[in-house]
């Protein structure tokens, strides 16, 4: 038997962060930064292929199962420029022969008249960031783009004949109604999507709503919009795989699942955080190592190595972060997956499976899966993995 067959590596993918947009939502915390003046796309490019020349080693020999683009705005860039960034990747870490590539995109007019060339560029699955067809709830998320322009958007998407198409939606915005919130679905749904993200709205440290909080609905109200909803979307044809992500047959998103799963992945771009795990020489330990880019773009973009810092995952660490991602999936993971994922064998955590499953949190069988009342209570879960 091959050593890699003897001890193999996760899947390895690949997140590509452009962190750009035109406006900073109140309710964004992740690394975006409103453009002021010319995006500087062409020396960004190189700089993201840069960055991944200096972490090609960590593939030891896998090819990219897949790959995301977010931000910010990615939608932002031209199709050429994206084009670009997947040609050059691939020319450094090759590519899996079906590999999955998914870009998020905003659904202003600007953007949507792009779409033709991302997919031409190699975008086999778009994520169209809607949050609300209501346009006053649109006004309060501080998004730039109507209702009426989402609709457009989805068609035009749909039209193309992306492999799959992801509506991205929130719920428990302030005012909404469970009607309201029923109502955004249903135009999602009757758009023709494949796959819905649908969460609820969570005030974040660090976001101008964290500072100036609106009232959201009572959690009596919440709890109405999900129950309500997530039968909406059954109905539909859609299965809810993980916490707030739901899939036609065959349309869940693989990217998101390697994550959840302890797969590893680059990250590259300004902010972008990369999982890697490596074998010590005799494949006695696996290593984890977590590692990030620096946020500003202006920081990247001027590094000679724009690595802003890494840390290898302590041991008594890794049984938290496994079920941390795992356990957000409604089927969970293999059994072997906590072993080859983590090096750990699976007695670290065979009693606080058991303990967990005896209070009906956890599946019996060789799967690592939450029940229903563990995936509503995934918090309480985790703290047996603690």
């Amino acid at each position: 038997m091959k050593d890699t067959e003897q001890h193999p590596l996760p899947p390895l993918a690949l997140y590509i962060h452009i962190p750009w947009c035109v406006r900073k939502c109140p309710y964004c915390d992740f690394n975006s930064h409103a453009v002021r003046g010319e995006i500087p796309e062409a020396q960004y490019v190189k700089a993201l292929l840069a960055d991944l020349t200096r972490e090609k080693n960590a593939a030891q020999g896998r090819s990219i199962s897949s790959i995301f683009i977010g931000g910010g705005t990615p939608s932002l860039f031209s199709a050429k420029g994206i084009a670009d960034i997947l040609q050059g990747a691939e020319k450094i870490v090759p590519f899996a022969s079906n590999i999955e590539i998914t870009m998020e995109a905003n659904p202003g007019t600007f953007e949507s008249e792009r779409f033709a060339g991302f997919k031409a560029a190699g975008v086999t699955r778009l994520s169209v960031g809607v949050q609300s067809f209501n346009d006053e709830h649109l006004v309060q998320l501080g998004r730039i783009h109507s209702g009426a322009e989402a609709i457009v958007a989805i068609e035009a998407a749909a039209k193309l004949g992306f492999a799959h198409l992801n509506i991205d939606l929130m719920h428990g915005l302030a005012k909404q109604s469970p009607a309201q919130a029923l109502q955004d679905l249903s135009t999602g749904i009757a758009l023709g999507s494949d796959h819905l993200s649908w969460y609820q709205l969570t005030i974040e440290p660090n976001t101008e709503f964290h500072a100036r909080p609106p009232t959201l609905p009572d959690l009596d109200t919440l709890w109405d919009i999900q129950q309500e909803g997530q039968a909406l979307i059954a109905a539909a044809g859609f299965v809810q795989y993980e916490i707030s992500a739901y899939a036609k047959a065959g349309a869940q998103a693989r990217h998101n699942i390697n994550y959840w799963q302890f797969g590893d992945y680059f990250g590259v771009g300004a902010g972008a955080h990369g999982k890697l795990s490596f074998w010590n020489e005799d494949k006695s330990q696996l290593e984890i190592t977590r590692r990030w880019k620096k946020r500003s773009p202006k920081a990247y973009l001027s590094s000679v190595d724009p690595l802003g810092g890494q840390n290898i995952v302590a041991a008594d660490e890794l049984p938290f972060e496994f079920m941390m991602n795992a356990l957000r999936l409604t089927e969970g993971a293999p059994m072997e997956y906590y072993t080859q994922r983590t090096g750990l064998p699976i007695s670290s955590v065979q009693q606080a499976l058991q303990q967990a499953q005896a209070k009906g949190l956890i599946k019996p069988g060789d799967r690592i899966a939450p029940t229903e009342h563990g995936a509503l209570f995934l918090n309480d879960l985790l703290e047996y993995f603690v």
